[in-house]
Parts: structure tokens; C-alpha cells; sequence
């Protein structure tokens, strides 16, 4: 198995953990997944056993010919060559589909496909992803703890997460120095919380989490033209209407009140 290290590439080998995935995933005939780097087909072989339709991304053209020799013949498998992150996932689906999602994705651009992922999320129900151990509990963690930032607030805004269980470096070919984790996101079908300009509310969590040393009032002073605010009285007030001590860290907000804030700051300009 070579793998190249410019596409972080860590192929899952034996059965153990190829097996557990699927498991978690518990797909069934009807269902369509996505699978984003198959790889040399560990998850690909046992997904498409399930009888679902099968739509694998692989970027790597040196993979493509032992996937297409291997399950190219299934009438629920197809390979599409594309990069992830420039595939519009929802053009892949029958008009009405929505796709599960399953990946073993490479670290160094897990969050940028997580958070193309999630611009998707009206074609898609759920996903079931294997990340850097420490980038999942960043995403299921919960306010007032230091793993809680941007990435916990935008996930969870759209989805339920749940952490299911790790992977250790041996499961891999090359070994990497880090454990991974399978975590599951259930998208919302309404967001986490009532905003009136989705936009807004995440430039507002950018802002928010800019210096995670500052408080809210100073980081909220500092991105004051970016949110497009003319003076600092309408971030004092927004705060005190919201009933929020200037003083906290963003790492204390909840996501209601990090869109109680957005709807008024909105409101205001």
C-alpha cells in the first residue's frame, strides 16, 4: 500500500475497524452514501455488500483503475474522480435523495471538508466520519470547556454530534503518531437555534472566537466593521439587551445566546 504524504493519506487495514465503521453506520439497501476517499476499498467493500447505492470520491488517480477492477461491476457502486473539496455533492443524488455520508478523511484538511460538508447539508441526513481524535472533541464539546470553539458552535448549530469510538494508529498503513476517532452528525432539519440571518450568526461566531484570551466586548470591538456595526455603543447595548457580561469568553456561550446576540447586532446596523 503506498501511500502519498502530500494527500495525508492513512489507509485502514484488517477487519476490526472497516467492520465497526459499517456497523455504526448500519446501512441498508435503500440508502445512498457518500464515500469520500475509499481508498483501496476496506469500508467500500462492506458498504456495497449492504446492498446500498455506493458513490465513492476518490481524488487519487493511481486508486481509481483497483477500485473500478474490483467493484465496478457492482450495480450499486459508482467512482467518481474529483477532489472533495470542489465536488457539489448534492449534483451526484436523485432529485429528493438524501445521502449518508461516510469518510476516512486525510487530517490536514478534515475541517475544510467538514465544513464544505455541512453547505451540503439539505441533500444530506448524516455522516459518519473518521477524524483526528482531537478535532472530534473539539466538535462535541460543550461550552465552559477549552476544546469548545468555532468549529463546536458551526457543527453543532447544524447537527447532532456524537463521538462513537477511537482508532489507534496501528489500524493504519502508514501508522500516524495520533489516534483517530468515528464520530456521527445528524443534520438538524432546523438549525440549533432561531437566528434571523444565518450569515451573520456565523461571521458573529468568527468574531466571537477571533482571540479566545479576549473578552466577548473586545473581540467584538475589534471585528466592529466586519460585522458591520458603526460604533462600539451598539455592540454595549446589543450585549446588555441580551443580558451578557461583556466581561465572559466566548468559550462560555451557549448557542442560544450566541444567536440571541446575532438577531440584535443584525437588528442594529
Amino acid at each position: 500500500m503506498r501511500a502519498k504524504r502530500n494527500l495525508g493519506q492513512n489507509f485502514l487495514v484488517g477487519s476490526h475497524y472497516p467492520e465497526r465503521i459499517v456497523q455504526a453506520v448500519a446501512p441498508v439497501p435503500e440508502d445512498t452514501i457518500i464515500e469520500i476517499g475509499p481508498g483501496h476499498g476496506a469500508l467500500t467493500e462492506l458498504l456495497t455488500a449492504s446492498g446500498a447505492s455506493v458513490i465513492a470520491i476518490e481524488l487519487d488517480h493511481d486508486l481509481i483503475p483497483e477500485l473500478t477492477t474490483r467493484f465496478g461491476l457492482a450495480p450499486n457502486f459508482r467512482l467518481v474522480e474529483a477532489d472533495a473539496l470542489e465536488v457539489d455533492f448534492c449534483s451526484l443524488l436523485p432529485s429528493a435523495t438524501q445521502a449518508r455520508v461516510v469518510a476516512n478523511l486525510p487530517y490536514y484538511i478534515s475541517t475544510p471538508i467538514l465544513q464544505r460538508l455541512l453547505t451540503f447539508r439539505h441533500c444530506l441526513r448524516d455522516l459518519t466520519l473518521m477524524l483526528q481524535r482531537e478535532v472530534v472533541e473539539r466538535i462535541v464539546a460543550t461550552p465552559g470547556g477549552k476544546e469548545y470553539g468555532y468549529l463546536s458552535v458551526l457543527v453543532q448549530f447544524y447537527c447532532t454530534a456524537e463521538s462513537l469510538f477511537d482508532v489507534p494508529p496501528g489500524a493504519f498503513r502508514p501508522a500516524p503518531k495520533i489516534w483517530s476517532s468515528v464520530m456521527r452528525l445528524r443534520v438538524r432539519p432546523e438549525p440549533g437555534a432561531e437566528v434571523s440571518d444565518e450569515g451573520y450568526f456565523i461571521e458573529l461566531t468568527k468574531s466571537l472566537f477571533a482571540q479566545r484570551r479576549k473578552t466577548i466586548l473586545n473581540n467584538l470591538r475589534a471585528s466592529q466593521s466586519r460585522l458591520g456595526l458603526s460604533d462600539s455603543t451598539q455592540i454595549s447595548a446589543a450585549l446588555s439587551a441580551a443580558q451578557l457580561d461583556p466581561q465572559r469568553r466566548a468559550e462560555t456561550l451557549s448557542i442560544a445566546e450566541i444567536a440571541r446576540l446575532a438577531n440584535l447586532l443584525a437588528n442594529s446596523k
